[in-house]
């Protein structure tokens, strides 16, 4: 029978497993936002088999029952491209796995495949197998490859987030659901623990330490508990179909909003003036910024042209994003309806819906943001 020595790192582990493991069920049955939520359950899993481990070896499991060591359930490889296919799924509803993808994963298959073939083996060969290969060698490689690892895909997810937070300024003018605040804090939060994991190397090769000032464990159980409560929170995300220059991407079946395009190209460096009035009479007479979902697809379709050339417009003929341009109409119109004789009729909130606004937050940032004064000192 499993004993497990119950102190509170171990009972903590333990709850942040279950946690991990249940939160990634979930995911995993998700109906909306399929691919992305299973690379993310996935991540989790590995995550938490990872702090199974250290569970067993802070809870007395290994030290009582030795034959448990070398369980197949390291697939610590596995972290860095799993989070960067969640990243780039996330950001594009469009992706679609492909045997070509399978590369990423190679390191972990291998791993799987080593910690697979040393269950089957007797104890006694396991055992001189830790001496002679693993503490020495493969020991080595695994934890180090882990580190490198998770430090490029860190940075591949970093650059791709950053483009795609550029992206949805130019196609969108209602971004406080899509701009994934959280997913820059996680990916922050890895790199924290890429940097214990870079202590605990040194440590070990030049200070021959051995789990003495290990914390990576414990940063992980943050970070997996983080992805589970905030994870299961974005599961429903509204599909985007973001793809960088230079990555093509197979069609995506699922429904997608009128504003899913392919990046805008350069600016032109002499916009069309004829192009620039017809924006501003979509936007000023037309009363098109007063749609609180407004996309450049749909100011694109409204005017007859292809997206990529009214995002070159506004950005070389205004000097502006999309977002800015069009929150730059709302905020006037807040700014007229409070000038207005009968503003005293309507609360500050009504007008902010009604110039196109769809939340509290998001019009007070933004009013914030552009006047440099809150809604209701300007009001004042």
């Amino acid at each position: 029978m499993l004993q497990l020595d119950l102190t509170p790192l171990s009972a903590a582990l333990l709850a942040v497993v279950a946690q991990a493991l249940f939160a990634a069920g979930l995911l995993a049955a998700a109906p909306l936002n399929r691919v992305p939520n299973r690379f993310l359950a996935l991540l989790m899993a590995a995550i938490a088999l990872w702090l199974l481990d250290g569970l067993a070896r802070v809870g007395g499991l290994y030290a009582r029952h030795p034959g448990l060591y070398f369980s197949p359930i390291y697939y610590s490889l596995g972290f860095g491209p799993l989070l960067y296919f969640y990243v780039r799924s996330l950001t594009n509803a469009g992706f679609r796995w492909r045997a070509a993808h399978g590369w990423h994963f190679g390191p972990v298959a291998a791993q799987a495949a080593l910690y697979g073939w040393l269950r089957l083996q007797p104890y006694a060969e396991r055992n001189n197998f830790w001496q002679h290969v693993h503490r020495p060698v493969t020991y080595r490689l695994e934890f180090v490859g882990t580190w490198v690892s998770l430090l490029l895909y860190l940075f591949l997810s970093l650059r791709l987030l950053r483009r795609y937070e550029r992206w949805l300024t130019d196609n969108f003018s209602e971004t406080s659901r899509l701009r994934l605040r959280w997913l820059r804090v996680l990916l922050l939060l890895l790199a924290l623990v890429s940097g214990q994991w870079f202590v605990e190397i040194v440590l070990r090769e030049f200070f021959g330490t051995y789990y003495r000032y290990d914390y990576s464990t414990e940063l992980l159980g943050v970070v997996v508990f983080v992805i589970g409560v905030v994870g299961l929170r974005q599961a429903d995300m509204q599909a985007v179909q973001f793809v960088p220059d230079g990555e093509a991407e197979a069609p995506a079946t699922d429904h997608l909003p009128a504003a899913a395009a392919t990046p805008t190209a350069p600016p032109p460096t002499a916009p069309d003036p004829a192009l620039l009035a017809r924006i501003t009479a979509a936007l000023a007479d037309d009363h098109l910024y007063q749609n609180p979902t407004l996309t450049l697809a749909e100011l694109a379709a409204h005017l007859g042209l292809p997206p990529k050339s009214v995002s070159a417009a506004i950005n070389a003929g205004f000097g502006r994003t999309f977002n800015d341009l069009v929150n730059g109409y709302r905020v006037a119109e807040v700014q007229r309806r409070l000038a207005a004789p009968d503003a005293r009729r309507f609360t500050l909130l009504a007008i902010a819906l009604d110039s196109g606004f769809n939340s509290k937050t998001t019009f007070n940032r933004i009013f914030k943001q552009v006047t440099g004064v809150a809604p209701s000192e300007f009001e004042g």
